[in-house]
C-alpha cells in the first residue's frame, strides 16, 4: 500500500512539473526510445543478417539454429532498453516501472530458454535410434512438449514473484475453487496418460492409416492431449487421446498384405470341361504372379449355383499395403481372369429371366 502512495506521488509530481519543462523531457524521451527502435532496426538488417550469411557456409546447422533463438529476443532487448531510458528521462521511478522492467528481461530470458530446447530435439532423436524404437519421434516431441511446458511455467512463476504474489499461498488460498479447477482438469489428465498409454502399446505412429472411433486417415501428430487425423477428404480430425486408448484401432498401414475377395459368374452354357479349366487356369495364374501373396491362403473354388449363373469364389491376398499398388494388382489379376474365361470359351453371365406362356383354350 505504501508503494502504491509513493507510485501516485511521484506520478503528480511529474504532472505538477509538466507545465515547467514536461514537454522537452517528454519530447527528449520519445527521441530517445526511438533511436533504440532505429538501432533494432540497424540490429536486424546489419548484424543479424551478417551472421545469418556466415553461418549459411558452415557444415554444421547448429550455428544457424543459434541464431535463430537469440535473434528475436536480442531485437526485443532493444525495445526494452529504450522503454528504460525513456522512463529515466523522465524521472519515473516507482515500483510499477522497476517490476515491469524486470519482467520482461526475465521473459526474454525465458524465451531464449524455451527456443534453446528444439537444439536438444536432434541428439535425443538419434539417441533413441540407437535403440531401434519404431516410436522415437513420437517419444522425443512428447518429452519436449513436456519440457516446454515446464520451462515456461517456472517463467511464469518467476514473473508473478516478482510483482510480490506468493505462487504457493495462491494455490493453498483456491480452496474449494482448487478442488473445482482439479474435477476440471480431470479429462486433461485422462488424455495426458491416454498419450502415454499410446506411446507405451506402439499402437499408432505418425504417417500410419488407421481406423479408430468410425474416424478414418493418417496419423499426423500425437500429442499430450489429443491426436491428429488426416482424412482421405483431407479433413483434419482432432481425437481426445484418451478416446483413442479406449477404442479398438485399426491399423491398416501394419497388415503388409491386403486381401482381395470377389466372386464371377460364368453362363449356364459353360460345360463342366469348361468351368474345370477356368478354374485351374486361374489357380496356376495367382501361384505365379509375383505381386500375390504365396504365404497366405488363395482360394478359387466354383461353390453355388445361382440364379443366372455359375458362381466362383476367389479369395488371395496382395502383396502390399499401399491403396493404389493394391488397385493396380487387383486390376492386374482380373484382367487376366477375363482373358482366361475368354480363352476357354465361356463367357460372364448377367441376370436373365425366362417367361413361359400358357395358352389355356389349347
Amino acid at each position: 500500500m505504501e508503494d502504491f502512495i509513493k507510485d501516485i506521488s511521484n506520478i503528480q509530481t511529474f504532472i505538477d512539473g509538466f507545465s515547467e519543462y514536461g514537454v522537452v523531457k517528454i519530447a527528449i524521451a520519445l527521441m530517445a526510445f526511438f533511436l533504440f527502435l532505429f538501432l533494432r532496426k540497424l540490429f536486424s538488417l546489419i548484424v543479424i543478417k551478417s551472421i545469418k550469411k556466415i553461418t549459411s557456409k558452415t557444415k554444421t546447422d547448429l550455428d544457424d539454429k543459434l541464431v535463430k533463438i537469440f535473434s528475436e529476443p536480442m531485437k526485443f532487448l532493444f525495445i526494452i532498453f529504450g522503454l528504460s531510458v525513456f522512463l529515466s528521462i523522465l524521472e519515473i521511478k516507482t515500483s510499477f516501472s522497476q517490476n515491469l522492467l524486470k519482467s520482461l528481461f526475465t521473459f526474454v530470458i525465458f524465451w531464449i530458454f524455451y527456443g534453446s530446447i528444439e537444439i536438444i530435439k536432434e541428439p535425443i532423436f538419434k539417441f533413441g535410434k540407437k535403440f531401434g524404437s519404431d516410436l522415437t519421434k513420437e517419444i522425443t516431441d512428447f518429452l519436449l512438449k513436456i519440457i516446454k511446458i515446464f520451462v515456461a511455467s517456472v517463467g511464469i512463476v518467476s514473473i508473478l514473484q516478482i510483482w510480490g504474489i506468493n505462487v504457493s499461498a495462491f494455490i493453498a488460498s483456491l480452496g474449494l475453487g482448487g478442488l473445482a479447477f482439479a474435477l476440471a482438469a480431470k479429462d486433461t489428465a485422462a488424455n495426458l496418460f491416454g498419450s502415454l498409454a499410446i506411446l507405451a502399446d506402439k499402437a499408432i505412429k505418425t504417417g500410419e492409416w488407421i481406423k479408430v472411433n468410425g474416424v478414418e486417415g493418417v496419423v499426423e501428430d500425437i500429442g499430450m492431449r489429443t491426436t491428429k487425423i488426416r482424412t482421405f477428404e483431407k479433413s483434419l480430425i482432432t481425437i481426445p487421446n484418451q478416446i483413442i486408448a479406449n477404442n479398438p484401432i485399426e491399423n491398416f498401414s501394419r497388415r503388409g498384405i491386403r486381401r482381395i475377395k470377389t466372386r464371377i459368374g460364368l453362363d449356364y452354357n459353360t460345360t463342366n470341361e469348361q468351368l474345370s479349366k477356368i478354374i485351374q487356369d486361374i489357380k496356376s495364374m495367382l501361384k505365379s504372379h509375383p505381386e500375390i501373396s504365396q504365404d497366405s491362403t488363395t482360394i478359387v473354388n466354383f461353390d453355388r449355383f445361382d440364379d443366372s449363373s455359375l458362381s466362383i469364389f476367389l479369395y488371395y491376398f496382395a502383396n502390399t499395403a499401399n491403396w493404389k499398388r493394391y488397385l493396380d494388382i487387383k486390376e492386374d489379376t482380373y484382367l487376366k481372369i477375363i482373358e482366361i474365361v475368354e480363352k476357354n470359351g465361356s463367357s460372364f453371365a448377367f441376370p436373365t429371366r425366362s417367361i413361359y406362356l400358357h395358352n389355356e383354350d389349347k
